[in-house]
């Protein structure tokens, strides 16, 4: 069995470990799908190598009515000047 089939892989990004006991292939699909939500630091590592950094702090920016309270500040301070 090749290594690369293994579920031994993990996705790390500038968050922390985004994933992890995957196979390289789908570690790579991750890493992709990640790199189109504008992520930086994006690696696929092994298991052993990401289990030094902590999970992945999923930071939602947004609250789930919509508002945005630091927009609303950036917006009110350009009108302001």
């Amino acid at each position: 069995m090749s290594e690369l089939n293994e579920r031994r892989w993990a996705v790390i990004s500038e968050r922390g470990r985004e994933a992890e006991g995957l196979p390289y292939a789908e570690a790579g699909k991750l890493a992709r799908e990640l790199r189109v939500e504008k992520l930086s630091g994006l690696c696929v590592v092994t298991d052993a190598a990401a289990s030094h950094l902590s999970p992945a702090s999923k930071v939602n920016k947004r609250r789930p009515d919509g508002d945005d309270p630091k927009r609303a500040k950036r917006v009110a301070k350009k009108r302001a000047t």
